[in-house]
C-alpha cells in the first residue's frame, strides 16, 4: 500500500499543475493541493479504491476547483481582473481561460465537470467516463446538455 507521502511526492505536481490551470492563481492552486491533501489525512477513507488514484486526485482537483470558482469571493475576482497572474497574461490561450472560468462558475456542478475535462483537458469520452465513474454515453449526454446550456447563454447574453 502506497503510503500518503508517496502519493503527494508523485501526484501532487500533477494536482497542482492541474488547479493552477484551472484557476489561474498560483496561491488558489496551492490552497487547493493543500486542502486536498488535508481531506485525506483528516480522511483516509476518502478514497475507496473504486478507480486509481490518479484518476480519483484527477476527479478531486477538478470538484476542489470548481468550488472555488463558484465561491463569491472568487467570482468577484475573476470579474475584477481579467488575468490572475502576469504568467497567465502570456498564455495566448489567456483571454478564452477567463472567459471559461467565468461561464464555468455559473455552470450546474455536473456539466462543469465534464465540461473541463472535454474542452480544457482535451480527455477523451473514456476518459472522462473513468473519471467520473459513468458510461460513456452518459458523458456524450452531459456534453450534449453542455452545448445547450452553452447556447442558452449566448442567447441570454444578445
Amino acid at each position: 500500500m502506497t503510503s500518503l507521502d508517496q502519493i503527494y511526492r508523485m501526484h501532487g505536481h500533477v494536482v497542482l499543475r492541474r488547479a493552477r490551470r484551472l484557476l489561474g492563481n498560483e496561491d488558489d492552486a496551492r490552497e487547493v493541493l493543500q486542502e486536498l491533501f488535508a481531506s485525506l489525512v483528516a480522511r483516509s477513507d476518502a478514497f475507496a479504491g473504486r478507480s486509481s488514484i490518479t484518476t480519483w486526485l484527477y476527479g478531486a482537483t477538478t470538484n476542489l476547483c470548481l468550488n472555488r470558482l463558484r465561491d463569491t469571493k472568487s467570482r468577484t475576482q475573476l470579474l475584477g481582473a481579467r488575468y490572475a497572474d502576469a504568467t497567465e497574461a502570456q498564455d495566448p490561450r489567456a483571454e478564452a481561460l477567463a472567459a471559461a472560468r467565468l461561464l464555468l462558475a455559473r455552470m450546474p456542478e455536473a456539466l462543469a465537470g465534464v465540461a473541463v475535462h472535454y474542452y480544457i483537458e482535451e480527455m477523451t469520452h473514456e476518459e472522462i467516463a473513468e473519471v467520473l465513474g459513468c458510461s460513456r454515453r452518459h458523458v456524450g449526454d452531459l456534453l450534449v446538455r453542455v452545448t445547450e446550456w452553452l447556447e442558452a447563454e449566448e442567447k441570454n447574453r444578445c
